[in-house]
């Protein structure tokens, strides 16, 4: 018997506390529904007197929850999503903006001829009707106008480098460049013709930099008529480390093996219009016998 009463003990001081905590939490909910119920009828009473009547045949109601048959109707919450930032364009100005469409294009502009055409041959033979390209050589012809010395001018360190390695002209490269960011702006994803414009400018660097060593006057002018802000070379370069030195040596090997590719292509190609070329000989000489 003693152990029967030690046992009913034991679980009496378990039990205690749990019914404790469901009784709290039962008298916790209904205190909840009360309150509740004080509150919504509290919330239709303030609806229905916000309402104001504004003229015999109108009602007018002020901004508020809305109130149907004594429910009261609770708006759904507003969920403000995180949204990346905008950014804005940077639009540039086309190169090829300044040209007029009336103007000739650059093989008619010598002929008097054109001159004294109707309207509808000066029309096809204009800008108006030229292709892109036609404009963006006309664009460069009047870049090279601006750094030449006179009309005849070809060869001067202003229009074309001494360099062998780097021979171009500083307005071959600025309008090519011009014209490289002008189609990236469109076209952001294409990398071939990004990777082509930054070769392109770092050639129009080098030639600075060479033409600033030798002739200065020439450089100023060359900078100031076609545009160019000429940055100096940082004085902290990176430090060569061997991962970077390895990547760059497999580039390279990728490059050679690509090239060396290309010109099996093209060897094979020059063979075959070759044969092609003989036995369409042969095989007329063959009829003429």
């Amino acid at each position: 018997m003693s152990y029967f009463f030690a046992l009913s003990e034991s679980l009496c001081f378990i039990l205690l506390p749990v019914l404790g905590i469901m009784l709290a939490n039962i008298s916790l909910r209904g205190i909840l529904k009360s309150s509740a119920g004080v509150l919504r009828e509290s919330c239709v009473a303030v609806c229905s007197a916000v309402s104001v009547k504004s003229g015999p045949s109108r009602t007018v109601s002020l901004p508020g929850p809305k109130v149907s048959q004594g429910n009261f109707a609770v708006p759904p919450p507003v969920r403000h999503y995180a949204r990346a930032a905008k950014t804005k364009k940077i639009v540039l100005d086309s190169q090829l903006s300044d040209l007029p469409p009336t103007m000739l294009k650059i093989d008619y502009a010598a002929v008097p001829l054109a001159q004294t055409t109707d309207d509808l041959i000066k029309r096809l033979l204009s800008l108006e009707l030229a292709s892109h390209k036609e404009k963006l050589q006309l664009k460069t012809e009047q870049l090279i106008a601006k750094v030449q010395r006179d009309e005849s001018d070809r060869n001067s360190p202003e229009v074309w480098s001494e360099m062998p390695s780097f021979n171009m002209s500083f307005a071959i490269l600025t309008a090519r460049i011009r014209n490289y960011q002008e189609h990236l702006q469109k076209h952001h994803k294409d990398k071939a013709n990004k990777r082509r414009m930054l070769m392109a400018i770092d050639r129009r660097k080098k030639l600075l930099k060479s033409l600033r060593l030798v002739r200065y006057d020439a450089f100023e002018k060359v900078c100031e008529q076609l545009g160019i802000t000429y940055t100096f070379p940082p004085e902290y370069y990176r430090r060569a480390t061997h991962r970077w030195l390895a990547k760059k040596e497999l580039c390279k090997k990728v490059y050679r093996a690509v090239q060396k590719l290309k010109a099996e292509q093209r060897l094979k190609m020059k063979r075959a219009l070759s044969s092609t070329a003989t036995d369409g000989v042969k095989t007329t000489a063959a009829e003429m016998q």
